[in-house]
């Protein structure tokens, strides 16, 4: 069962998006899904919005999506990739805004440097099983794992 966001990290993330609309009028970030060796899966909880997310975040001016996603994986969860990853979908992430696309990537094929110790953005890193997530894994986080791990239909919405 997921919590309520507080009206903090309400007004938190509402300020982040508000920004995020005059630095970057059409928004793209990147997810990746990370399956370890045991098949367990990736996540991050972050310090400033409640719940579990797949590690990811915002493509900056000059990147492409994938080296995005390395930096992302590399700053949340000391992941380094050792092959490309796979493509898994683009979705409009209409939480955020109407101008908002998330790319999902498929990644089995890494290195893990950690531990990655909790800072002021991450609050924790963990892997778990499919049938063990956390309570506290968000809606989007449990569709896209069980678009993958069990080949439910893939949505256009994040």
């Amino acid at each position: 069962m997921s919590q309520t966001p507080s009206i903090r990290t309400r007004l938190v993330h509402q300020l982040i998006t508000f920004g995020a609309l005059f630095q970057r009028p059409m928004t793209l970030g990147v997810r990746g899904l990370i399956i370890d060796k045991d098949e367990r899966i990736l996540l991050v909880k972050h310090t400033y919005v409640t719940g579990f997310y797949l590690p990811g975040g915002g493509v900056e001016p000059g990147e492409t999506i994938v080296q995005a996603l390395e930096r992302e994986l590399r700053e949340e969860c000391a992941i380094s990739l050792k092959s490309p990853p796979l493509l898994h979908n683009i979705y409009l992430n209409k939480r955020s805004s109407l101008r908002d696309h998330v790319a999902l990537f498929l990644i089995r094929d890494f290195s893990d440097e950690g531990p990655r110790l909790p800072d002021k953005e991450i609050a924790e890193v963990k892997y778990f099983s499919v049938n063990e997530l956390p309570n506290e894994a968000t809606p989007a986080t449990r569709a896209r794992i069980n678009e993958i791990i069990n080949n439910t239909p893939t949505s256009s919405y994040w």
